[in-house]
């Protein structure tokens, strides 16, 4: 079996059936000339047998906001082996292929989203970030305090989305790690556009304005439907981002005001949103949580001196990384930066562990109590959360 970048147009459509194909026909062209344009043939890692490809590997190249900062970061996506090559090695492969291509081009960081949870730890990825559902009954909807309004509200182009949404969505990767950043192509095709399959509920474009500026923005779809003469009908949220908490109290209010909406659900919501201080009623939201974003450290000493501590705490590691050896071995972070040493190690742990708490959702205290981590000198852990911990917890509002 052989593993390589793909070279043309059929052999990156091939790729992308690896994973298109548990989801239904193989992409059409219009959907493969849209791959092409956001991943590059550059990006994508084919596996082959007898010249026939028979697995696939992406990568989006962006940068990831991480606390206090933003490096870049390889956005690992469509990864699928065919049903007629499974457990026959190509996953493993290409995860190699792909590794070392992230690393070659100096790529700190490498996150995605699990498909299934059980697959990526072994390669050194680890849960990075919560998220979760809420469906809202628009009877329960109402803020718990007086709301002041502010500003307007007014529906917009997919052109004037275009310019005027992007400045809210940097404004959100200033504030929370785990936001990446996104082109205007990526903006067009994948975040405003209504594919041709979707036209019967058409992404209902919004802005909010304060003082002739736009603070906010939303991305929803409704669903019309009547049961006895009652409407029963959803809004589902796609996107909704404010600039800073009055905004995102504004814009929310909106989506939870449209008429004849019986529901409004919303998806990948982080267990620290504001939404749920501002109902009254937060509970019957029905938030049901599942993991978000999962990190892999590609290149230890860069990963962990590119983002910022919340204290200037000092915590030598003894990493164990097997799949990715040049990371292996005993690190000191102090006044952050991370660099080898010969110093005893005071916590042990595989590199999918560091992984987790690098954004700061999850603690070494947790990793503990999971015995995910040896603390080897007494006091070590509380130290590195003190160092690690970040407010507010990483959010990544979108699926890639």
């Amino acid at each position: 079996m052989e593993v390589r970048l793909c070279r043309d147009r059929d052999e990156f459509a091939g790729a992308l059936y690896g994973i298109f194909q548990y989801f239904g026909p193989p992409p059409a062209d219009d959907v493969v000339d849209r791959w092409i344009g956001l991943v590059g043939l550059e990006r994508m890692h084919a596996a082959f047998e007898d010249g026939e490809v028979v697995g696939g590997a992406g990568a989006f190249t962006f940068d990831l906001s991480v606390p206090g900062g933003s490096l870049p970061c390889a956005g690992v996506t469509v990864v699928g082996v065919y049903p007629t090559h499974r457990r026959r090695g190509a996953l493993r492969e290409m995860m190699r292929a792909q590794l070392d291509d992230v690393h070659a081009r100096g790529e700190p960081i490498a996150a995605l989203w699990a498909s299934e949870e059980t697959i990526y730890g072994r390669f050194g990825y680890g849960i990075a970030s919560w998220c979760g559902d809420v469906s809202i009954p628009r009877d329960r909807s109402s803020f718990g305090r007086p709301f002041e309004r502010r500003g307007r509200v007014r529906a917009v182009t997919l052109d004037e989305a275009v310019d005027s949404f992007p400045p809210v969505w940097e404004a959100l990767r200033a504030q929370r790690p785990g936001v990446f950043s996104r082109t205007e192509t990526w903006w067009r095709e994948r975040v405003l556009r209504t594919p041709d399959e979707q036209k019967a509920t058409p992404k209902r474009l919004v802005v909010l304005e304060i003082e002739s500026r736009v603070q906010a923005y939303a991305v929803y779809k409704t669903t019309t439907a009547f049961e006895g003469f009652v409407s029963n009908s959803k809004l589902d949220v796609v996107e909704a981002v404010g600039a800073n908490p009055q905004a995102t109290a504004k814009i929310w209010r909106y989506l939870l005001d449209v008429d004849w909406m019986a529901t409004i659900n919303a998806a990948l919501i982080p267990p620290d949103h504001p939404l749920f201080l501002l109902l009254a009623s937060p509970r019957r939201a029905r938030f049901k949580g599942h993991d978000a974003l999962w990190v892999r450290l590609v290149d230890l000493g860069a990963a962990l001196g590119g983002r910022a501590y919340a204290t200037e705490g000092r915590v030598v590691f003894e990493v164990r990384d097997s799949f990715c050896p040049w990371n292996e071995g005993r690190w000191k972070l102090e006044a952050g930066k991370a660099s080898r040493t010969e110093e005893p190690a005071e916590i042990a742990l595989d590199v999918d562990a560091l992984g987790s708490a690098y954004l700061g959702a999850v603690s070494f205290a947790a990793l503990r109590e999971a015995l995910r981590i040896e603390e080897r000198v007494a006091g070590a852990v509380e130290r590195a959360d003190a160092v690690f911990g970040w407010h507010p917890l990483p959010w990544c509002p979108e699926i890639f």
